[in-house]
């Protein structure tokens, strides 16, 4: 906390806040959360949750391994799972549990697990709940994944499907693969997939055919799916018992509330039915991304609806995202522990709900503070400031 209050907010951050920039317009373009399909203000959602509290209030405030027979918990279990392609699948308190419950629940002292470095934090916290080796391996780097267990054996694999700092795309066929010839499991975090992609918004592994060959898959429900919960499938239906009994998040947490269920549950039927949500994101992604690629933003591999436009130091990352608000383009700042100390990020969230007018009104902002993006010149931080005075 002294750091913090002694370096971080007056040297790093000069005195301002990275995470607090100003509050929107009624007018801006909001690109800095996970609502992809734009389904939080769901008519549908909002009134399948409103039902179930009038009906049933908070109840049931106990531990999910009491419950059994059929509570809506469990038949939404696995309904999920079968919108997956999984066998079976557990609902958990939030992604965070899912990736911490699961890590802990498979691995020991014994097991390395490899980690690609920028899979998520939860992962990470995983490993070490279970006083697993974390073996980090480079981002997408197989070769450097080969060598690490080819040292230390046999265990994890634990990945993104897409990577939520800079949209990145696993390359899970090779993963899987690997995960087969070595003898490894193989863990995918769909948070920022499932929803997304697929025909009927399945995840990235179903509609890659590799349901089979990925043994575990996790979710955050607070993205496409716009509701609170986190979800495990797996390669068998023994898991979830096991799972329930062994996990310390899934032992030690109270189950869902109804509402969250009712609302989960009508946001997968609007997951299903609404495919022309995910036809807008993806016409939108590829627009706002061939636009700034051709004008020479280096979007750092991204290949899907998650933007990074890359400042650098964190100090230049606020000169940035005071750039883009103060154009009424309001993304979601990333700095450290979510990045490395020298690479702070305005992260864009494009979503389905932009409209055309919305969408060139971030592209034009987008241009427009292209001196403030890291890997320019001697000159960019004047031609930075000259940005923001305009």
């Amino acid at each position: 906390m002294d750091r913090f209050k002694r370096i971080r907010i007056p040297k790093d951050w000069g005195g301002d806040h990275l995470f607090r920039g100003r509050p929107p317009g009624p007018d801006a373009v909001i690109v800095d959360n996970n609502d992809y399909l734009h389904l939080a203000r769901d008519r549908r959602i909002i009134e399948a949750m409103t039902a179930r509290l009038d009906a049933a209030g908070t109840s049931t405030l106990m531990s999910g391994i009491l419950l059994f027979g059929d509570h809506p918990q469990l038949s939404l279990e696995r309904e999920l799972a079968a919108h997956m392609g999984a066998p079976a699948g557990i609902l958990c308190q939030s992604g965070w549990a899912a990736n911490t419950g699961l890590l802990q629940a498979i691995a020991d002292p014994s097991t390395p697990v490899y980690i690609d470095v920028i899979a998520h934090m939860s992962l990470w916290e995983g490993a070490h709940a279970a006083r697993a080796k974390t073996r980090l391996f480079r981002h997408n780097d197989l070769a450097h994944l080969r060598r690490r267990i080819a040292d230390h054996g046999p265990g994890v694999i634990a990945v993104d499907g897409v990577y939520s700092s800079d949209g990145s795309l696993a390359p899970l066929a090779q993963l899987a693969d690997i995960a087969t010839e070595s003898d490894c499991v193989l863990v995918v975090d769909e948070s920022h997939s499932l929803g997304v992609h697929g025909e009927r918004g399945e995840g990235i592994v179903a509609a890659l055919g590799l349901q089979d060959a990925v043994h575990f898959r996790t979710v955050s429900l607070s993205k496409a799916f716009a509701g609170r919960a986190g979800l495990i499938t797996c390669c068998t239906p023994d898991f979830v018992d096991y799972f329930k009994h062994e996990s310390y998040p899934a032992v030690f947490s109270t189950t869902l509330l109804p509402h969250d269920l009712a609302g989960l549950e009508a946001a997968l039927h609007a997951v299903r039915e609404d495919g022309w949500r995910r036809e807008r994101l993806h016409q939108i992604t590829e627009w706002v991304r061939e636009e700034l690629t051709d004008a020479g933003i280096d979007l750092h591999g991204s290949q899907t609806q998650i933007l990074p436009l890359e400042a650098g130091t964190e100090l230049r990352a606020i000169r940035l995202r005071d750039a883009m608000m103060s154009q009424g383009v309001f993304p979601s700042p990333f700095g450290p522990p979510a990045t490395s100390r020298r690479r702070a990020t305005m992260r864009v969230s494009l979503h389905a709900g932009l409209t055309d007018a919305q969408v060139e009104r971030l592209i034009e902002v987008c241009l427009d503070v292209r001196p403030l993006l890291s890997g320019r010149s001697a000159e960019a931080p004047d031609q930075a400031r000259s940005v923001m005075d305009r």
